[in-house]
C-alpha cells in the first residue's frame, strides 16, 4: 500500500513537470537593450507591443518590436503571446496595411541579427530562440500571465 501511495505521487508529479517546464521556458526568450528599464511585461502587454496596439514605452520613448522572420521560435512566441498562430497574426498585418493602419515591425532571418538590432536601439524588443547568448549590453524581460 505505501509502495503504491509513492508511485501514485511519483507519476502525479512526473506529470506536473512538463507543464511546468513549458511554462518557464516556451522556446523563445523576450529580449531588450540593457539601458531599457523594463525586467518584466504581461503576455498581453507583449502582444501589444508587437501587434503596434502600444507604441511608447512608459517613459515617452517609441517601442521598436523586431520579430522573427519565420520559424519555430516565431510561431511559438505568436501562440504564446498572441494566443494565435503565425498565420492568423500575418492575417491580421494584412488587415491593417490594407486599411492604411500601420505596417507590421520588420522582421530578421536570425537570433544574431535580431541581437544586433536590439542592442543598436534602446527601444527595442524581440524574441530569440530558448538558450541564445546574448552577450553584452542586453537583458531578458519575464512575461507574466
Amino acid at each position: 500500500m505505501k509502495g503504491a501511495r509513492l508511485l501514485m505521487l511519483a507519476v502525479t508529479l512526473c506529470a506536473a513537470l512538463p507543464i511546468t517546464a513549458q511554462a518557464q521556458n516556451p522556446g523563445f526568450v523576450l529580449v531588450v537593450n540593457a539601458s531599457n528599464p523594463v525586467t518584466t511585461l504581461t503576455k498581453n502587454q507583449v502582444s501589444d507591443l508587437f501587434l503596434k496596439k502600444v507604441k511608447r514605452w512608459s517613459n515617452g520613448q517609441t517601442v521598436a518590436p523586431i520579430d522573427q522572420y519565420r520559424g519555430k521560435t516565431r510561431d511559438t512566441f505568436s501562440k504564446t503571446v498572441h494566443g494565435r498562430s503565425t498565420g492568423s497574426i500575418s492575417a491580421y498585418w494584412q488587415t491593417q496595411i490594407f486599411s492604411g493602419k500601420d505596417t507590421p515591425p520588420p522582421a530578421k532571418t536570425s537570433d544574431d541579427d535580431i541581437l544586433e538590432y536590439v542592442r543598436a536601439n534602446p527601444n527595442a524588443i524581440g524574441h530569440v530562440t530558448a538558450g541564445t547568448q546574448l552577450g553584452p549590453h542586453l537583458k531578458t524581460v519575464t512575461i507574466k500571465d
